[in-house]
């Protein structure tokens, strides 16, 4: 079984948010699972972020996927392979 993730850290998210975001919508028919963390809520919430995404589909357009957003300043993404042998 293989499982691919990635986890993209936002910095500054006032300025990066909605370049992000038309990046994820974009490429969404790959995103499975989406989980966004960020520290505090209304007037207390934190500049930085962060998402994980569970990807399905081509290996090569995962790689895309992590290429444009690490295009975005303030942003950095890892991208994951886990395999588990049965």
């Amino acid at each position: 079984m293989k499982s691919t993730v990635l986890l993209i850290l936002v910095r500054h998210r006032q300025d990066t948010a909605e370049m992000v975001q038309k990046i994820l919508t974009g490429w969404g028919c790959f995103i499975k699972t989406r989980l966004g963390i960020h520290d505090g809520v209304l007037e207390n919430c934190s500049d930085s972020g962060l998402i994980f995404l569970e990807l399905t589909g081509e290996d090569a357009k995962h790689e895309e996927i992590t290429r444009k957003l690490n295009l975005v300043k303030g942003v950095d993404a890892k991208l994951i392979t886990l395999e588990v042998e049965k």
